[in-house]
């Protein structure tokens, strides 16, 4: 495997070893963490798990529940597993593919068998945009032509029926995630967040429940960074693990 980085997130609460290059655990897996309102024996799937950044950060506010993490590339499966390890969290890590769905039968990934969902799809799709030479970021950022409708039908047929999916993507994406979800969840919140007050949103954070038929809400906007280019308080309490955004 390439080159291994040794990082801390949540003010060093969590332990993170993951590729120095290629994709890697930034702001958007910090926020996806803090908007799962996970409790003790929940079912908690990570789908798209990479190195296992999210799942962990959830586990660090409450470890008391089963946490599934599901990534298709053994080396970045092996990494999460170590990270489970080092961080004290006995988890499963499932090395699937979530959009064949033998792939994920035969690593034990069952219909209906989750509490909560958390999700941070590749954000673009195959002709859409350039994709990056290096494989890791590659595989991080594009699907397959319309992988997107396949990745969240799958995360939500893992889910319970009342079950609950969290997760983040592009802001400019939001009328796609709402026209696909629309079909199985309800209940559904959209938080957008933007770079600083005068920029237009970069990032939506969505959660909703399976089976719910209640409306649609917009809650508070997350803003980063203030005038200065430094994080605001709130996003700089988001990082270190000093406040969620539930």
């Amino acid at each position: 495997m390439a080159e291994i980085t040794q990082d801390l997130l949540l003010g060093g609460r969590v332990h993170l070893a993951q590729p120095a290059k290629g994709h890697r655990a930034g702001t958007d897996a910090v926020l996806l963490a803090a908007s799962a309102p996970v409790k003790a024996g929940d079912v908690v799937v990570d789908v798209g798990a990479a190195t296992g950044a999210v799942g962990l950060m959830v586990a660090a506010r409450e470890s008391a529940g089963r946490f599934v993490f599901v990534e298709r590339d053994p080396d970045l499966a092996e990494l999460c597993r170590r990270n489970c390890r080092e961080n004290g969290l006995r988890a499963d890590v499932a090395v699937a593919d979530v959009l064949d769905r033998t792939s994920r039968q035969a690593a034990g990934l069952m219909a209906e068998s989750a509490d909560l969902i958390l999700s941070n799809p590749p954000f673009l799709e195959e002709g859409q945009a350039r994709v990056s030479p290096d494989q890791g970021r590659a595989a991080a950022h594009a699907l397959p032509a319309g992988g997107l409708e396949a990745w969240l039908k799958a995360c939500t047929g893992l889910l319970k029926p009342k079950g609950r999916l969290v997760l983040i993507h592009r802001a400019d994406r939001t009328a796609e995630c709402l026209d696909i979800l629309g079909k199985w969840l309800g209940g559904m919140e959209l938080r957008f967040v933007h770079p600083s007050a005068d920029r237009p949103a970069i990032r939506v954070l969505l959660s909703g429940l399976k089976g719910s038929r209640a409306p649609l809400s917009i809650l508070a906007p997350l803003i980063l960074n203030g005038p200065d280019g430094r994080f605001t308080p709130e996003a700089e309490a988001l990082h270190r693990g000093e406040a969620t955004l539930l």
